[in-house]
């Protein structure tokens, strides 16, 4: 990662963790537009980690080779979305398997982490995102503020997965954006500078 601007063509990753594995879910479809908003910018990637890909295993277990290679994605992310549902008024068990399987001391420490949310009730994921946004900072990440809950979620997007509200939309994609800048506008330059302080001492 450079200190250049996003109209350059520097490049930073993104990680976007999908946290359900139901099929057609929601969660994926709303996440598949910040996504698509990411890819859009230039000299970004995004890998996406859908739980349904990954054998992960139960916090005690032996990590799989599949634990593993989400977490060297992740890690080597500058940025993380967390998408996920909301089951019984907290964030899903499958987000937080995701975190488990992300090591000790997490791979998320000192990471920028943009939350979205939804819910098929009138208050949406407002409880998820409070929960998710707890555990998030104990391991270190750097939540970022403004996370998206989306209401009433299955009259937003129908069943191929197109979003119905052009305002919501907007919201939704601006999760990507926010977080991108938010890397463009924080961490690019600190990891310059660190560069920059090395190249000098080794001289």
């Amino acid at each position: 990662m450079t200190n250049e601007s996003l109209n350059s063509t520097a490049q930073f990753r993104l990680a976007a963790l999908s946290g359900s594995v139901r099929p057609g879910n929601y969660t994926s479809m709303a996440l598949g537009l910040a996504v698509n908003e990411a890819r859009n910018q230039r000299g970004v990637a995004v890998d996406v980690i859908d739980a349904t890909d990954f054998r992960l295993t139960l916090p005690g277990q032996a990590p799989t080779d599949d634990s593993k290679r989400m977490r060297d994605l992740v890690e080597a992310a500058d940025g993380v979305i967390f998408a996920t549902p909301e089951y019984h008024g907290s964030f899903s068990s499958v987000t937080k398997l995701m975190i488990d399987n992300l090591g000790f001391p997490s791979v998320l420490s000192g990471k920028p982490i943009a939350l979205l949310g939804v819910a098929a009730g009138r208050i949406g994921a407002i409880k998820a995102l409070e929960h998710l946004r707890s555990v998030a900072s104990h391991v270190g990440g750097i939540v970022l503020p403004g996370p998206v809950s989306v209401a009433r979620v299955r009259n937003v997007f129908d069943a191929d997965g197109n979003c119905l509200e052009a305002q919501m939309e907007q919201f939704i994609r601006g999760v990507a954006t926010n977080l991108i800048h938010y890397i463009d506008d924080n961490i690019c330059p600190r990891v310059a500078l660190e560069s920059m302080v090395r190249a000098q001492r080794a001289a």
